[in-house]
């Protein structure tokens, strides 16, 4: 099966690469920059190997490495278009890994109305390429209240990707416990630079994080999973997505109602609040952090007071905060069993992500 990876230098699709080469499929990786994208697959070798060894199908570590090179990596951009058309032909599967949170060099247009345009663009040229299926990582949505800015985008995204291609699907997390991934590492530098963990209202809601093994493992299997069984899976769970209005905007010559929603919300095995996600990182560092809470969320002032804290872009803080206004819980517990994929806990998945972590640069506060 020949396959598209977008977001290829990314935390997700660096490491889902090597992963797809070793089950025998041909790979090929886009970005905007071929450089960065090998650079990302060659970082990401040593901790594909883990996570290819919990896999039946993978081949072993040394075949992992030689075949991490073996990809064919293009340039191409989904929010103007570029270079689309020459890596989606002869596609089977395309996965869409990309966001567009962070700030560009042109920031006067939003991010919500980047995603848009991209994943519109991106759409349009897989559903002319005739690709057969999309594989979309998206983010879980609150059961209860309206979603925020960011998670609005990312489902937004989700349906433009999935009307254009009826037989894809999508895959919803929450936070990913991985070496690379920004939310963790974002908890990571609190817990490493405040000597009190200052947490505020948002520390007592709940959430499933998920280990980025777990993920990489899904999506792989995504590329191959049978319609038979997401069309079941998808009409069974119908229920948390009744009502859904029209995307919004200019509508797509591609878009149209798909036959079945195909959205599988992913999680870990614990259920944790962030409370305790933070306190249980700190504890496996190996450091000790008193946690002082208050009752309120100032969400505009903490998320650039917490960027600063942890050297990351507002810009990119600000929407997750957003987002931390209730519970993010998978509305479905099988969609691992479905996949045929056994989670870690959260205790294994953090100490998997501090060792990755601390072989490519030390951790301060250990």
């Amino acid at each position: 099966m020949r396959i598209l990876v977008t977001g290829a230098s990314g935390f997700a699709g660096s490491l889902l690469v090597p992963r797809l080469l070793c089950t025998g499929h041909a790979v090929r990786a886009l970005g905007r920059d071929p450089a960065r994208v090998s650079a990302a697959l060659a970082a990401s070798a040593a901790s594909s190997t883990s996570l290819m060894s919990s896999s039946s199908s993978a081949s072993t570590p040394d075949d992992a490495l030689n075949l991490s090179t073996e990809v064919e990596i293009l340039r191409g951009d989904a929010l103007s278009g570029v270079g689309l058309a020459a890596a989606l032909a002869g596609v089977d599967v395309a996965y869409y890994l990309i966001h567009s949170m962070e700030r560009p060099a042109d920031d006067s247009v939003p991010f919500d109305e980047r995603d848009r345009i991209a994943a519109r663009n991106f759409a349009d040229a897989a559903a002319h390429a005739g690709v057969a299926r999309i594989v979309y990582l998206g983010g879980l949505l609150p059961r209860e209240g309206a979603a925020s800015r960011h998670l609005a985008s990312r489902d937004e995204v989700e349906r433009i990707l999935l009307s254009a291609v009826p037989d894809s699907l999508a895959l919803r997390a929450s936070i990913v416990i991985g070496a690379r991934s920004r939310s963790f590492r974002f908890l990571v530098h609190l817990v490493e630079r405040l000597p009190v963990l200052t947490l505020p209202a948002w520390r007592s809601f709940r959430t499933a994080p998920i280990d980025e093994r777990d993920v990489v493992e899904m999506l792989a299997a995504a590329a191959t999973l049978p319609a038979a069984l997401a069309d079941r899976s998808a009409v069974a769970g119908r229920s948390h997505i009744a009502g859904r209005g029209p995307i919004t905007g200019r509508p797509s010559t591609t878009e149209h109602a798909p036959s079945a929603e195909r959205s599988f919300d992913i999680g870990g095995p614990d259920v944790l609040t962030y409370g305790e996600m933070i306190s249980r990182i700190a504890e496996l560092m190996l450091v000790r952090r008193p946690v002082l809470g208050f009752g309120i969320n100032v969400t505009p002032v903490a998320a650039r007071v917490a960027a600063a804290i942890a050297s990351e872009d507002p810009d990119l803080i600000l929407p997750l905060m957003e987002s931390l206004h209730g519970d993010l819980l998978p509305r479905d517990s099988t969609t691992a069993e479905l996949f045929d994929v056994r989670l870690h806990s959260f205790d294994a998945a953090v100490e998997h992500a501090l060792r990755a972590w601390e072989e490519s640069e030390p951790l301060s506060a250990r």
